[in-house]
């Protein structure tokens, strides 16, 4: 018998179609939209007389360039308050759930699928977003797709496309206590680049991925499209079982247990042959900072920048304002953003309120609590953690992408280094001529307190 991959078993039973030497029509089971990315398409449906084929399968949220202050009042920049009222009316006209503004499910859609049991194992999901591939913590095939495929799924629930090749991720052994999944993740595609997974989907393997929680492994699928690959995926497990559990729109009783029957037979195959593969060891993992323009441009804290004769290399330094061996160790750090859909969910603040309870941030730092979803804001109240931040001194937001791009008013200005626990430190990612560090929770408030770059390694140990 064919020995397959857990990417081959999910896509393999999704192929509605196969064209003779060509693509295959692979089915959707659910289709997330945003503000951002679906207007266009709704568009393209309208004028060709279509409908949209399932409305049912498609779950919609305002979260890109939505305000995280007054989100009660109208807001005020035209293109955002534009998008964010045609997806209101395109949900209405085409009978499509809608978490918007106001309501107690709205968030980041990255959150809020996975948290309200909407993303379940061996499922296929799209979305007109990158980082599409987090739901693939969860053992489903989910990336992210462009405006005229969000057309094509709104007609036929189906999209066209090529089999990507299998890479798998290898990480066994043990990681010290202060090295989170971010860290994981950014070591990662540091040794590898940011190009390695073009044309594959990756699967995450090891014992240390094993035993992440679900926000961890949510956090390391997250990051797949950073590596270049299409998407990441981690073999569900009693973990994911347990997550899924009691979730609005999980399944139950007699359904639930057929479905984990069924989600338990999604894993790789031993001696299932993947395209490339990686291998790595834990214990060389350490607290991760990238100190370029990609993220793939990452060292371990303590470490120093690189020494590489490159055209590009030397532009990404230039942009951020450091030097070639350089160590970033009390580097003076001015914006602190934790938040993002990689890194916004109630584990990461929970991390970051341990940290900081009863310190102060340091004064010259603004420092932004974003949660990822209302349901988050209303963790973080119910858990006593509004207070802690409070008492820091770091400003708590309403939900939404936030700092992570400049398409809201949470911009970082020109010259200015933030502490990211976001996804992308592209130029002008955090707004025009902002220098980004991505680095995980523990580090962004460490980072805050001290209002500069600190080796963590020596204060946790």
């Amino acid at each position: 018998m064919e020995k397959k991959t857990l990417f081959d078993k999910v896509w393999d039973s999704h192929v509605v179609l196969e064209v003779p030497n060509g693509p295959q029509i692979l089915y959707i089971d659910q289709h997330l939209i945003h503000e951002v990315t679906s207007p266009q398409a709704f568009a393209e449906l309208e004028e060709r007389s279509i409908p949209v084929f399932r409305p049912q399968q498609i779950v919609a949220t305002a979260d890109h360039n939505v305000a995280t202050k007054n989100q009660h009042l109208p807001i005020v920049d035209d293109l955002a308050r534009n998008q964010v009222e045609m997806l209101t009316k395109n949900c209405a006209k085409n009978g499509i759930t809608l978490y918007g503004l106001g309501h107690q499910y709205q968030g980041i859609v990255h959150v809020i699928a996975p948290e309200l049991g909407i993303t379940q194992p061996g499922m296929t999901l799209v979305c007109g977003d990158s980082h599409t591939s987090t739901h693939g913590a969860f053992g489903s095939i989910a990336f992210g797709i462009g405006t005229s495929q969000v057309a094509q799924v709104f007609a036929s629930q189906c999209l066209l496309l090529n089999k990507p090749k299998s890479l798998r991720v290898n990480v066994n052994g043990k990681l010290a206590k202060n090295v989170s999944p971010k860290d994981v993740i950014l070591y990662v595609i540091s040794k590898i680049g940011t190009n390695s997974g073009t044309g594959y989907f990756c699967e995450y393997a090891g014992n240390v991925f094993r035993e992440m929680s679900m926000e961890g492994r949510m956090t390391v699928c997250n990051m797949s499209i950073e590596m270049g690959a299409r998407g990441g995926m981690i073999a569900p497990d009693e973990t994911t079982f347990d997550y899924i559990k009691g979730r609005k729109f999980a399944p139950v009783g007699e359904e639930l247990i057929q479905k984990i029957e069924y989600w338990k037979t999604l894993t790789s195959d031993d001696d299932a042959i993947f395209d490339k593969e990686y291998h790595f060891d834990a214990e060389d993992i350490a607290p991760m900072i990238t100190y370029g323009t990609n993220p793939g441009m990452g060292i371990k804290i303590t470490d120093t920048i690189p020494v590489v004769e490159d055209a590009s290399f030397d532009k990404s330094l230039d942009y951020m304002g450091f030097k070639k061996g350089e160590s970033l160790i009390n580097k003076p750090i001015n914006y602190v953003f934790i938040g993002s859909c990689t890194n916004s969910r109630i584990e990461d603040f929970r991390a970051v309120a341990q940290y900081i309870k009863g310190k102060q941030k340091a004064s010259n730092v603004n420092a932004l609590i974003v949660p990822g979803s209302q349901q988050v804001a209303k963790q973080i109240q119910e858990e006593g953690l509004t207070a802690v931040f409070e008492a820091a001194g770091f400003e708590i937001r309403q939900p939404g992408c936030s700092a992570c791009l400049a398409m809201n008013d949470d911009k970082v200005p020109a010259g200015e280094y933030c502490v990211s626990t976001s996804n992308r430190n592209f130029e002008g990612r955090q707004g025009q001529g902002a220098r980004t560090l991505l680095a995980s929770p523990l580090v962004a408030a460490a980072t805050a307190i001290e209002g500069k770059i600190i080796d963590i390694t020596k204060q946790l140990n």
